[in-house]
């Protein structure tokens, strides 16, 4: 397996406080996201991206998040051995610090 590039999460607040435009995805079920998200993520559930391809793009490069990292870095081998560029924010929202919002209805 292709190792998968990570980003952590106080590089992910850097690079958000600098306005970088980033493609974030929460992976994280129904349940888990009442508790916030980064602002700007996009909440795709883990178990649904196989039939959501056609959301990505795969000239962008896609930041994926979960609670811990573990189920976004599955993600990230999935996507990665589709032809996407991605990363996995390790520690996941259980070290994510900053700015949550709670997710749209």
């Amino acid at each position: 397996m292709d190792s998968i590039e990570i980003i952590t999460t106080d590089e992910l607040e850097e690079k958000i406080a600098a306005g970088e435009k980033l493609e974030l995805v929460d992976v994280r079920e129904d349940e888990e996201i009442v508790h916030g998200m980064i602002p700007g993520a996009k909440h795709i559930r883990m178990m649904t991206i196989p039939e959501k391809l056609d959301y990505f793009d795969k000239e962008k490069e896609y930041i994926f998040i979960c609670r811990s990292g573990g189920r976004s870095q599955n993600v990230c081998h999935y996507m990665q051995d589709q032809g996407y560029k991605v990363r996995n924010m390790i520690g996941g929202m259980l070290n994510w610090s900053g700015e949550t919002v709670k997710p749209e209805k």
